[in-house]
C-alpha cells in the first residue's frame, strides 16, 4: 500500500506544534495591505495584524496560488506518496477549486497516485480537528479510503460558533447583507453566526456586552452537543487578538460541559480580514450543522 500525506490550508489554523507532529504540507492563504502581499514566505504577526486593524486599515484577503499548491503536492508525488487535502469551505473562497484544478492536472500526470481534495464545508480550527482526527487515524494504520470516507461522514458534525465586534468587516467581504450590517451597528449589538451546513455563515441572534456574549457561545455549544458527547475531538477556541477572552471561554466551556482538551489559536489573517478585531469563536464536535438560515 503507498503511503500518503494530509495536507491543508493556512486557514485551517492549525497550531505550530500540530504542523511540527504531524509534519504537515501547508497551503498558504494570503492577504494584504495595499500592494504588500503576506501570507507566505512574508508573514505578519497577527497582534499586529489586528491592531492595523483596529487603526482603520483594511486589509484584502486572496485566495491561495496555483503555482504554490502544484509545488507542494509534486514534491510528495515525486517521493510516490497519495495526497488526502483538508480544504477550506468552498462557499467562503475560491480557494478549494484551484486545489481541485491542481489536483485533476497532477492526477493526469501522476496516473498511478490519489489525491483526494475535501471540501470540509468549514473554517479555522474546524479543519483543523479533521486533520488531527485524520491524522490520528492514519497512526492506527486505517487505510487512505477509510480515512477520507470518516472525514466525509464527520466534517458536518463540526460546529462553530462566534461573535464578532461588529458585522463591517464581515459585509465589506460580502459574507452578510448590508441590512444586517447596518441595524447590528446602529443597535450596538454583538451578533453571533455560525458556519452552516452548506459550509457559508448565517446570523443567529445578538447580545449586549462581552461578559453574556461569552457565555452565549457556551450555552449554544451545550445546545447543540447532543446527548453523548464525544471527547474524544478536542474543543477549538479561536480569537481576533484578544486571548484573555479566549482564556475566558475556554475555562467555561471546560467547567459547562467537561471538555479538558481545548486548542487556542488566533484566527488567521485571511479569515480576519473578514471577522475583524475581537472576534472569538468556539469549535467543536456536537450535532449535524443547520442549514442556512
Amino acid at each position: 500500500m503507498r503511503d500518503f500525506v494530509i495536507t491543508t490550508d493556512s486557514n485551517s489554523d492549525l497550531p505550530k506544534e500540530y504542523i511540527e507532529k504531524f509534519n504537515t504540507t501547508i497551503i498558504p492563504q494570503y492577504y494584504s495591505f495595499g500592494d504588500t502581499v503576506y501570507g507566505d514566505e512574508l508573514q505578519m504577526p497577527p497582534a499586529e495584524f489586528y491592531e492595523r486593524m483596529k487603526n482603520g486599515e483594511l486589509p484584502q484577503s486572496q485566495a491561495n496560488n496555483p503555482a504554490v499548491i502544484e509545488t507542494r503536492f509534486r514534491a510528495h508525488l515525486e517521493q510516490g506518496k497519495d495526497i488526502i487535502h483538508i480544504a477550506f469551505s468552498s462557499a467562503l473562497s475560491g480557494s478549494y477549486n484551484n486545489v481541485c484544478m491542481v489536483a485533476r492536472e497532477l492526477s493526469e500526470e501522476y496516473t498511478d497516485a490519489k489525491i483526494t481534495v475535501i471540501d470540509t464545508l468549514n473554517v479555522s480550527l474546524g479543519e483543523s480537528i479533521l486533520v488531527i482526527y485524520a491524522n490520528e487515524l492514519k497512526a492506527k494504520g486505517i487505510s487512505y479510503e477509510e480515512i477520507v470516507k470518516k472525514i466525509e461522514d464527520t466534517k458536518n458534525q463540526i460546529n462553530v460558533q462566534f461573535t464578532v465586534n461588529d458585522l463591517f468587516h464581515l459585509q465589506r467581504g460580502g459574507r452578510v447583507s448590508k441590512t444586517v450590517a447596518v441595524v447590528g451597528s446602529v443597535l450596538n449589538l454583538k451578533p453571533f453566526l455560525y458556519v452552516n451546513k452548506e459550509g457559508g455563515l448565517s446570523t443567529s441572534g445578538t447580545a449586549r456586552g462581552r461578559k453574556k456574549s461569552i457565555q452565549t457561545l457556551v450555552d449554544r455549544m451545550k445546545e447543540t452537543l447532543g446527548e453523548n458527547p464525544d471527547y474524544s475531538f478536542p474543543v477549538g477556541i479561536v480569537h481576533g487578538n484578544c486571548p484573555e477572552d479566549a482564556q475566558t471561554l475556554a475555562e467555561k466551556v471546560k467547567a459547562d460541559t467537561g471538555f479538558t482538551n481545548i486548542i487556542i489559536n488566533d484566527i488567521s489573517p485571511s479569515i480576519g480580514t473578514h471577522a475583524g478585531p475581537g472576534a472569538l469563536g468556539v469549535i467543536y464536535h456536537g450535532q449535524t450543522k443547520a442549514a442556512a438560515n
